[in-house]
């Protein structure tokens, strides 16, 4: 599998337009690959940019953009539930952002497909992906890694069940979350400060699957199915009141 970061100019809050830079990476990508890009410039690209000044003003758009009701406080995170994520502030980030929070895209599935369709007209390429990312925190570990927020053209889960281990053991559950995986190798390369590369292509991955059908069902499960469930249940229970 090879990962290969693109250098880009700057986008803009509150609103810029990607399609033009789209169009010029379009040229290097080829039959198979995945494209990666941050949450960041698609939600720039959609003008989904707001002015919050004051620390009441982003807590206001935190509980705006959640889907639940904050599962943790801690320093200044408050972390929920949104688009089938716990994520920190709802996804809003300020960094990059020249003085404006930048919230997630307002449907990112939608502007995956978006994305899709787009490169694939301009290339003509038919086995192609897009993932956009996020980066979010793993409990008990240290720093960021990626998450999968919206993405089209392949399905996002392998299913191992009912192939065998090396001694003959047969999977039962076992599946490889291709959506978020992919996420992660492109968010590692993109880098998470300064280096202005918020785009990555993600080429021979395994267990690829291509396909031109919505399969969002795919990777998401009933909340009752989760093994978090007993842990998120509480605030599940307080989101339908």
């Amino acid at each position: 599998m090879h990962i290969l970061s693109i250098k880009t100019r700057a986008f803009l809050p509150p609103k810029d337009d990607i399609f033009l830079t789209l169009e010029k990476i379009s040229t290097r990508l080829r039959e198979g690959d995945v494209l990666v890009v941050t949450s960041k410039i698609v939600a720039i690209g959609e003008g989904r940019c707001v002015k919050a000044t004051t620390k009441e003003d982003k807590q206001k758009l935190i509980e705006q953009e959640s889907e639940s009701r904050p599962l943790s406080r801690f320093k200044d995170s408050m972390f929920s539930i949104k688009g089938n994520t716990i994520i920190a502030s709802a996804g809003i980030d300020d960094s990059n952002g020249n003085g404006y929070s930048i919230l997630w895209p307002r449907n990112p599935m939608q502007s995956a497909k978006r994305i899709w369709s787009f490169l694939r007209k301009k290339t003509g390429i038919k086995n192609l992906g897009i993932v956009i990312s996020d980066s979010c925190c793993t409990p008990l570990r240290a720093g960021v890694m990626g998450v999968s927020i919206g993405f089209y053209g392949f399905h996002p889960v392998a299913n191992h069940i009912g192939t065998k281990d090396i001694f003959g053991r047969v999977f039962r559950f076992s599946k490889s979350n291709i959506a978020d995986s992919v996420a992660t190798s492109g968010v590692l390369v993109m880098g998470e400060t300064s280096e202005q590369m918020p785009m990555a292509i993600v080429r021979n991955a395994p267990h690829l699957v291509f396909t031109t059908r919505d399969t969002r069902k795919e990777l998401l499960i009933d909340p009752k199915k989760d093994i978090y469930y007993p842990m998120l249940k509480p605030f599940y229970d307080e989101k339908r009141r």
